[in-house]
Order: C-alpha cells, then sequence, then structure tokens
C-alpha cells in the first residue's frame, strides 16, 4: 500500500534513503524535507510547497541584508577616498584616491563588458588588485573590499530582494554622514554618498540580470541559488522515475544527481531557482518546455534530454538536431516540420504523435521506439536548403500522403538486420558465394535479403534480416572473413563455384546488375535494387533463393 502523505506538514522531516515509490505528497508542504537517495518512483508531489523552512528563510535575509549593509558602507568610504584626490595638502592621500578610482573603473569597465563569470571576476580583481596594489595599500585594501562587496552585495539583493536594497541604501548614507562628519569636509561627504548610490546601484543591476537569466551574471545567481537551497528541500540522488511535479512549488530544491526520467513538471513554479546539477534542467529553454510544454521553433540541437517528459508538447518547426531523446515521453507530441537529424529516439514513446513535414534524416530509432498510431501525412529523408526546400519526400509522389498507420509500417527500420558494407573493389561473385555459404552454415539465423543498395561508385551495402537473438557481430565477421578469402581467389576459381550451383549465379547476376548500372538519381548515388526481398533457405549443403 503506498503510503500517504497528502496535505501534511513535514517541515524539514528527514525521508533520506527510504524506500517511498507511489508515496503521495501532493498539497504537502515539504519545506526543508530531506529526501537525499531516496526512491521516489511514481511518488506524487502534484500542488506540493517546497524550499525553505520560514527560520532559515528569515535568517538568510538577515545575513544577506548584513552583507549589503557592509557593502553600501564600503562604497562610501570608497566615494570618500575618491574625494581625496582633490586635497591639495597631501600627496598620499591623492594617491589614494585615484588608486580607488582607478581600481574600480577597471573592474566595472571588466565586468560591464564580459560580465561576471568566475574566470572574468577573478581577472578583474587581479587587474584591479594590481593596479591597486601598484600604487598604495590604503587604496587597495578599499578598492579590493568594494569589488568583493559589489559581488556580494548583488547576491543579497538576489536573495534578500527589496530588504538588502534599503539595508545597503541606508548603510550607505548612515557611513557617508559619519565619515563626512569625521573629516569636516562636506565636500568629501557628497562623493561618498554618490559612490554608495552607485555602488548600490550597480550590484543592484547585476543581481536584477543575473535572475533573470543573465548569461554574463550567471555566477551570482548561481551562488544566490546555492545559499538560498542550503536549507530547502533536497531531492539529491533521489530517483524520480514517473514522479509527479505539476504545479508544484519548487523554489530553493536540490535536484543534484537526481533520476528525473519521465518526471512531470507541468505547471511547476520557480522551476528557475533549483539546484539542477547536470540534468537536463539546467537548461533555461528546456525548462520552460517541461512546464509550458511549448517549444515551437526553438532550438535544442544537442541536448541531453534522456528520460524527458514534453507529452502533449507543441515542437512543431523545433531544432533538434544530434539531441538526445532516448526513452524520452513524447506521447501525442506535436513535432510537425521539426528537424529530427540524427536525433536519438531509442526506446522513446512517440504514441499518437505528429510528425507531418519532420525532417528524419539519419534520426536513430530502435526496436523499443514505439511509433503506434504516430499521424504522418509525410516526411523528409533531408534537411531543406534554399536549392531543395522540400528534399526527399516519402512518400514519392507529391500528390499521395501516408494512409492512416502507413507511416510505422514504412519507417519502422528492420532491426534484426544484418548491414554488410563493401567498398574497394566490389566483387559481385565473392558476395554472392559469401552470403549463400552464410546461410547454409547458419539455418537458425533464418536469413532474407531486403535491400541491395549501391552508394557511391566504391560503396555497396547489402541488408540481410535475421530471425531475433541472433549474434549479427559473428555473422558479420565470419561473412567478411569468407568475402575477403573469396576475393582472392582467381576469377575461373570463382566461376567454377558459382556454376555448381543456381542459387549462386541468380543471386551474383542481380549483385552485378545493380554495381554495374550507370546513375539514375542526380541528387545522391544510391541504387536500390527494385525487386522483392529475396529469401536465402539452407537446403542440405546448399543455399535457395527466389525472388
Amino acid at each position: 500500500m503506498n503510503l500517504d502523505f497528502s496535505e501534511k506538514n513535514l517541515q524539514g522531516r528527514n525521508f533520506q534513503g527510504q524506500d517511498l515509490a507511489g508515496a503521495n505528497f501532493s498539497y504537502a508542504d515539504i519545506r526543508g524535507a530531506n529526501f537525499t537517495n531516496a526512491n521516489l518512483k511514481g511518488a506524487n508531489f502534484s500542488h506540493a510547497q517546497a524550499g525553505l523552512q520560514r527560520s532559515w528563510a528569515f535568517f538568510l535575509v538577515f545575513v544577506s541584508c548584513l552583507v549589503a549593509g557592509l557593502a553600501g558602507f564600503f562604497w562610501a568610504f570608497n566615494g570618500y577616498l575618491v574625494s581625496q584626490i582633490f586635497n591639495g595638502s597631501s600627496l598620499h592621500n591623492q594617491i589614494s584616491g585615484w588608486t580607488a578610482l582607478i581600481a574600480i573603473i577597471s573592474f566595472a569597465a571588466i565586468i560591464n563588458r564580459y560580465g561576471i563569470e568566475a574566470k572574468t571576476l577573478m581577472k578583474a580583481i587581479s587587474i584591479a588588485g594590481v593596479i591597486a596594489g601598484a600604487l598604495t595599500l590604503v587604496g587597495a585594501f578599499a578598492s579590493s573590499v568594494a569589488i568583493g562587496f559589489a559581488v556580494a552585495g548583488a547576491v543579497a539583493f538576489a536573495i534578500a530582494g527589496g530588504f538588502g536594497i534599503a539595508v545597503e541604501f541606508a548603510v550607505a548614507f548612515v557611513g557617508t554622514f559619519a565619515i563626512a562628519g569625521a573629516n569636516s569636509f562636506l565636500f568629501a561627504g557628497v562623493f561618498a554618498g554618490l559612490f554608495a548610490t552607485a555602488g548600490t546601484l550597480f550590484s543592484l543591476d547585476m543581481a536584477r540580470k543575473a535572475m533573470k537569466g543573465s548569461q554574463k551574471y550567471s555566477l551570482i545567481r548561481h551562488l544566490a541559488i546555492v545559499f538560498a537551497a542550503m536549507g530547502g528541500t533536497s531531492f539529491r540522488s533521489a530517483d524520480l522515475t514517473d514522479a509527479d511535479f505539476t504545479a508544484a512549488m519548487l523554489k530553493s530544491t536540490d535536484f543534484r544527481n537526481a533520476i528525473l526520467t519521465n518526471t512531470i513538471w507541468h505547471n511547476a513554479k520557480m522551476l528557475d531557482h533549483i539546484l539542477p546539477g547536470s540534468t537536463y534542467l539546467q537548461n533555461k529553454q528546456v525548462r520552460k518546455l517541461v512546464v509550458t510544454g511549448q517549444g515551437q521553433e526553438k532550438n535544442f540541437d544537442g541536448q541531453n534530454l534522456r528520460g524527458i517528459n514534453v507529452q502533449k508538447a507543441n515542437l512543431a518547426n523545433a531544432s533538434l538536431i544530434g539531441t538526445d531523446l532516448r526513452e524520452a515521453n513524447l506521447q501525442t507530441a506535436y513535432l510537425s516540420g521539426a528537424k529530427l537529424k540524427q536525433t536519438q529516439l531509442g526506446g522513446a514513446d512517440l504514441t499518437g504523435a505528429t510528425l507531418t513535414g519532420a525532417y528524419i534524416e539519419d534520426w536513430q530509432i530502435s526496436r523499443e521506439t514505439n511509433l503506434q498510431k504516430v499521424k504522418c501525412e509525410y516526411v523528409f529523408t533531408r534537411l531543406p536548403t534554399l536549392d531543395e526546400p522540400e528534399p526527399f519526400r516519402k512518400p514519392d509522389n507529391i500528390q499521395e500522403t501516408f494512409a492512416q498507420g502507413e507511416f510505422a509500417d514504412f519507417i519502422q527500420p528492420i532491426f534484426n538486420t544484418l548491414d554488410l558494407y563493401h567498398n574497394q573493389k566490389i566483387n559481385p561473385s565473392a558476395i554472392a558465394i559469401a552470403l549463400i555459404n552464410l546461410a547454409a552454415n547458419h539455418p537458425e539465423a533464418e536469413l532474407e535479403i531486403v535491400a541491395l543498395e549501391k552508394r557511391g561508385k566504391n560503396t555497396f551495402l547489402l541488408k540481410v534480416k535475421t530471425a531475433n537473438n541472433i549474434n549479427k557481430s559473428q555473422l558479420s565477421a565470419e561473412y567478411f572473413t569468407d568475402y575477403n578469402h573469396l576475393k582472392t581467389l582467381q576469377p575461373s576459381q570463382q566461376l567454377s563455384i558459382i556454376e555448381k550451383d543456381s542459387q549462386i549465379q541468380s543471386l551474383a547476376k542481380v549483385l552485378r546488375t545493380i554495381i554495374q548500372q550507370s546513375k539514375f538519381y542526380p541528387q545522391e548515388d544510391t541504387r536500390v535494387a527494385n525487386m522483392n526481398s529475396i529469401n536465402i533457405q539452407s537446403s542440405n549443403n546448399a543455399a535457395n533463393i527466389s525472388s
């Protein structure tokens, strides 16, 4: 019997490592709960409230305000130092003022241009520190501390919001009047106030851009989320396969290393304020897709979306080139016009999906890929170009479309096929003899030729269907060992073998015709045999061919 925690107050509860498969946590308060390493397969967290406990939230706001206040004070202090540029009575003070000004301008210029990624931040602090340290210790200390607190202030704003801003402004102006009073210089106080205001706005701007998802300030965003999630709900390393987070509040929640196969995120709230780790939730565009189901015309090229649940999603004209969608739930998804070139769809569930007009060049599907009830009138087997906007349409006749259920029969690859690629001086006689020998030696394989394709001048593909659970690697190795040996024989020796078996003669003739024929496809150099499948059945030590 599945456990029922629905509507319960579970704040701070420890479920670490427990088996909670199928448990019901709907509408529960799980703020601060620990589900690390728990088995939560099929668990229901719909409308649950995750994140920070109230006590931890107050503590975090307090610390953030403290940091913001210190940032404001040091901005005011730097303003006072800069004002000393105009102090003609002390050369030392003038140097300190210029040092602080140059260091802070250098820092601000680098951050404004390149953002505040970890590498850029270290570069900016290093440059500012070198400039300041080369001139005077006082300026070096003041500017480096202000720089550090500019970033800390931005993080504080990101966490505490308006509270942090108010505190920084308050402390900045208290510091301004204190500095001005201590030095009895109104001019110094004015400079301190200006720098306090500018520094606070600078930190606020970084925080605002960071929380809006700007890549330039991703470090600030990451630090803010990490600190906030320290006391939040933890699903770290938990198995959340088939779990349901519909309409759940997930701010300050840790999903690092969690298994998120077929997890439902529909209408989940604050998913952009979680710790995603290396899961597919680290991508902003993917988060929006799983929450809203809207991914039309978006680019997901090369993304690792294995196991993602995008059931009913609108992916019309989306680019999914090279995307890993293995084991993904794409039931009834709308993929009309989607670019599925080299998309990995092994084990994916496309039941009821719409694929009309999709581009399926070299897509990778497997026996486990579910194509039942797929809605598809036509597809293209190449990506479009300016010269060919609808390349290699299937069905070939533009007036024809797939009838209901026909697409799956057409496109479902014969997974039990042995693909035998030949290149460099293709020998039709050797191919025929080696294949008949293979069929005679392995009657249990139930070999059947399903495709003969010429690909360019020196490449030929022979596709042979096999029975289930046959070791294709072994068959391939045996075939090519025999084939390479046969190629070394003299033509007269090959002929003597062929003449002994009429079936080998028939197959060799078909192969020779295909390989030697001239090109008749201008856009691609591929020849396919215009014939029904050829069944190869062993009879005693010989092989029979029927076409």
